[in-house]
């Protein structure tokens, strides 16, 4: 009998590759449009969902070019882990983060909350496409859908966002029910959410190989091969002026 939990991921894989498929072809699209102009690509979730942050940086195998957004209080490394629940709900914070950032006109950001209701997220994606970004979101629309945005605009992530792309998690983001139990067990956003998001960087660096005949292709190799080091440091000469987490 297949394990419950692979089972589930399995659907959902194939839900998401099924309904998804244009949206993260439009998402690699703004990536690879990005690259080639030499804008500013940059990624950020908080607390868990920030594990895809995490996931798409510095990374073999990863694009060399996606920047990285850390906000400490909701980071899942703060302690006690209970104040990034507080901080992700603090209204102005995550407008401050954003206005940090420097984000330039046609600049790009993924933005991942599951939920889409706290204002870090609403506010980091309202910022970016003030100052001219293009957005792409990473959310679960069912479950934002049924729920009410913690902003004083009223507004949820995914309706600030250019290009949205669901991960058709159920609502709560746990999936597998337990007998007798009120609550579920075993998320499936970051599984998921890593898959789409490995999806768009793959399709967006096919695009630019095709491109540029492979030359030069903004990806990591990993710095564990023979050699890893020496390529990784001609990628970062090349790409270094939308590098922002090196210098």
């Amino acid at each position: 009998m297949k394990i419950s939990y692979f089972k589930k991921i399995t659907e959902i894989l194939e839900i998401v590759e099924t309904e998804e498929r244009e949206n993260i072809l439009k998402a690699a699209f703004e990536v690879y449009n990005a690259t080639l102009k030499n804008k500013s690509i940059y990624i950020f979730g908080a607390s868990h969902a920030g594990i895809l942050t995490q996931e798409s940086f510095y990374r073999a195998g990863g694009l060399i070019n996606i920047n990285p957004i850390f906000a400490p209080e909701v980071s899942v490394e703060r302690s006690p882990i209970t104040l990034t629940s507080k901080m992700e709900r603090l209204v102005g914070y995550g407008e401050t983060i954003a206005e940090s950032v420097g984000f330039k006109k046609d600049d790009l950001l993924i933005v991942h909350s599951v939920s889409g209701r706290n204002p870090v997220t609403i506010e980091m994606a309202n910022t970016a496409k003030l100052k001219g970004a293009t957005v792409i979101g990473i959310t679960n629309l069912s479950y934002s859908q049924q729920v009410t945005s913690r902003h004083p605009s009223h507004k949820k992530m995914y309706e600030l966002c250019d290009i949205v792309i669901d991960n058709h998690g159920e609502i709560g983001d746990a999936c597998i029910s337990l007998k007798g139990a009120p609550q579920k067990v075993a998320p499936t956003s970051t599984v998921v959410g890593a898959a789409i998001l490995n999806s768009i960087t793959s399709e967006a660096a096919k695009m630019l190989t095709s491109k540029t005949n492979g030359e030069m292709v903004p990806v990591f190799a990993s710095a564990n091969m023979d050699h890893g080091d020496e390529f990784n440091k001609k990628l970062f000469a090349k790409y270094k002026k939308v590098i922002h987490y090196r210098y």
